[in-house]
């Protein structure tokens, strides 16, 4: 079993950058293909991106593809999703999940395994 916190949420201006954090329990991360994902107040999940177990290969939504950019070091059991070029559109609950089987660049989140509790992105106009 995986367990996965999330961490570094907060209040940015638009225009601004946050990275957010994932951290993973145990010792199979490596095995874990990892997504990120965004729920905002009345609306449904949204698939923000996914990489692979080595980090090699990366995915994104079309409304983030070249603002954020996701990583991992499984060294340390962290994925992380850096947000640049923040837009209010993007304020959010933002969730990490861990799939041990996934097609590259599944957005679908009932295909991931295990979640996190989420952190809150708040982007201000």
């Amino acid at each position: 079993q995986v367990q996965l916190v999330e961490s570094g949420g907060g209040l940015v201006q638009a225009g601004g950058s946050l990275r957010l954090s994932c951290a993973a329990s145990g010792r199979t991360f490596s095995r874990y293909t990892m997504g990120w994902f965004r729920q905002a107040p009345g609306k449904e999940r949204e698939f923000v991106g996914q990489i692979s177990r080595s980090g090699t290969n990366t995915y994104y939504a079309d409304s983030v593809k070249g603002r954020f950019t996701i990583s991992r070091d499984n060294a340390k059991n962290t994925v992380y999703l850096q947000m640049n070029s923040l837009k209010p559109e993007d304020t959010a609950v933002y969730y990490c999940a861990a799939a041990m089987i996934i097609s590259p660049g599944n957005s679908s989140w009932s295909q991931y395994d295990y979640w996190g509790q989420g952190t809150q992105v708040t982007v201000s106009s």
